[in-house]
């Protein structure tokens, strides 16, 4: 089974993340007062570590979207563009730009 790097990044970080939870959770309730002081040290910095870890996938995550979101809206510009200039040059026929009315005629407004 492949998984693309956007599914492989969120799975990777929820599953940092999970374990920072858990821990906390650990840390608060089974383990309270029953580890030595570098045992107690080394826990915290470990799930400091997990936390810290799913922050840094979380901001790859967002730094991957944004460069996705940029490429698409990159793309619909080109294209849309594309459709117009095929459009204006399928209705005047010579290839050339054609001009397009919105539909108001700018003679008659300003009659009054």
């Amino acid at each position: 089974m492949s998984l693309d790097s956007n599914t492989r990044r969120r799975l990777i970080g929820g599953l940092v993340l999970t374990m920072a939870v858990v821990m906390l959770i650990c840390g608060e309730t089974i383990l309270k007062g029953k580890l030595s002081p570098l045992g107690f040290l080394l826990y915290w910095l470990g799930c400091f570590a997990f936390t810290i870890t799913a922050v840094f996938i979380a901001l790859a995550d967002v730094k991957a979207l944004r460069v996705r979101t940029q490429r698409e809206q990159k793309d619909l510009l080109e294209s849309t563009l594309k459709e117009i200039k095929t459009g204006a040059s399928s209705r005047t026929g010579d290839g050339k730009p054609g001009y397009i009315s919105d539909g108001k005629n700018s003679s008659t407004s300003n009659l009054n």
